[in-house]
């Protein structure tokens, strides 16, 4: 969306091949995740209204009220806060995931509703120490303009308040893992995901 022509040191599809192509293999792979859900979920360990349920979440979440529509949001530039912009395009894709492992494994309604806190929290604590990484290599200038524009937490609010809601974010998606104590150490992979997130690039401090 950025039209960046690099994605992690390589060139862009759009860049390689083309607006068009890369445009018909995001389409190419969204309807393949769905198949690969259908056909590789056991359904003697799944039960089929399961599985619905995690199609309907993971389309939800890309779809018009999710990510595409905080992309449409950051895109328009319009009044909308960067918080909520965030929330669509990060925090509801990290809360599919979460969910839909919980989903699969048999999670209680109650444990279902605590997930989607916690990989909401998660997603948007990523952003968050996203900008925090973007604001220290770039320029000023070239920073100030992105808060302008209302794509940036940091650009708008400064990196001390920035570092302040990343660590708001961590103990609160933490607290959604409190539900979880029945489950003893499998559920340290969560808890260690919160910390990575977080304190990735040593931007946030214990």
């Amino acid at each position: 969306m950025d039209n960046d022509p690099f994605r992690r040191g390589q060139p862009s599809n759009h860049t390689r091949y083309g607006v068009d192509m890369a445009i018909l293999a995001g389409d190419a792979l969204f309807p393949l995740g769905f198949r690969h859900i259908v056909y590789n979920t056991p359904s003697e360990l799944v039960p089929q209204s399961r599985i619905l349920r995690v199609i309907a979440e993971i389309a939800r979440a890309v779809g018009s009220t999710g990510m595409a529509a905080g992309q449409f949001l950051e895109l328009e530039g319009g009044p909308n806060s960067v918080e909520f912009v965030q929330e669509k395009k990060f925090g509801e894709m990290a809360e599919c995931s979460a969910v839909c492992g919980g989903l699969i494994a048999g999670a209680e309604d109650v444990e279902i509703q605590r997930l989607r806190r916690y990989g909401r929290a998660v997603g948007v604590l990523y952003r968050v120490v996203d900008d925090l990484l973007e604001a220290k290599k770039l320029k000023s200038e070239e920073y100030e303009e992105k808060g302008k524009n209302g794509k940036s937490y940091v650009a708008l609010h400064g990196v001390e308040k920035a570092m302040g809601v990343a660590e708001e974010l961590r103990a609160k998606a933490k607290k959604e893992l409190d539900g979880f104590e029945k489950y003893g150490e499998s559920v340290v992979p969560l808890y260690s995901f919160v910390d990575y997130a977080a304190d990735r690039g040593f931007i946030v401090d214990e």
